[in-house]
């Protein structure tokens, strides 16, 4: 009987692993289609002002680091592939390879950095609020090189002009989608952690 019970139980617990990775797939198709649709609400400028970077922190903040990372992995993938999934509804290696191009592949880098910082201080409000802000830099800093590389090659570009251009109009604006971020992220937290563990039972 013993060992029937430890046969039916380790049954359980191998069909609730498949569930679970069944959810966390869903999950991140679901948020990396989240990314998508912020891409679409677009307001024109050298560097697209969009709603990308709240669903990124929304993806991280509900999500957590290892699931959001991988949420915004697909959404930059797919663009990657052709997809027209990125701001103007445009896709291909030709825009991450453009002057703008290493704003998008940053928002990897951000999220790398977003599950690193929760990994070793914890999923605390103010942690999360400073993994993100930590991200935002990142995305910074990692687009504005990719740009004066890119424009680089056809005229000199100096930081100063890249940061004047594609960075310091965009703080606040950055700020405040990040600000909303943590909002949503905290009101349906719950939600979500209610709906994981009902599955988990």
């Amino acid at each position: 009987m013993k060992r029937v019970d430890e046969s039916v139980s380790k049954g359980k617990k191998e069909r609730k692993t498949a569930a679970e990775k069944t959810r966390d797939l869903i999950y991140i198709a679901l948020f990396a289609a989240l990314i998508c649709v912020c891409a679409f609400i677009t307001v024109p400028s050298v560097i697209p002002f969009t709603l990308q970077t709240f669903g990124v922190f929304v993806a991280l903040g509900l999500l957590g680091g290892k699931r959001g990372t991988a949420a915004i992995l697909v959404y930059v993938l797919l663009g990657a592939f052709g997809l027209p999934v990125f701001s103007g509804f445009r896709g291909g290696i030709a825009v991450l390879g453009g002057p703008t191009g290493g704003y998008i592949a940053g928002f990897v880098v951000s999220a790398l950095v977003y599950w690193l910082i929760t990994a070793l201080l914890g999923n605390k409000a103010l942690v999360k609020c400073l993994a993100m802000a930590a991200g935002l830099v990142a995305v910074y800093a990692f687009g504005t090189a990719w740009f004066v590389f890119v424009m680089g090659k056809s005229s000199p570009v100096t930081v100063g002009y890249a940061l004047t251009v594609c960075v310091v109009p965009f703080i606040p604006f950055d700020c405040a989608k990040i600000a909303l971020a943590l909002f949503v992220s905290r009101v349906l937290s719950g939600t979500l952690n209610r709906k994981m563990k009902k599955a988990r039972s």
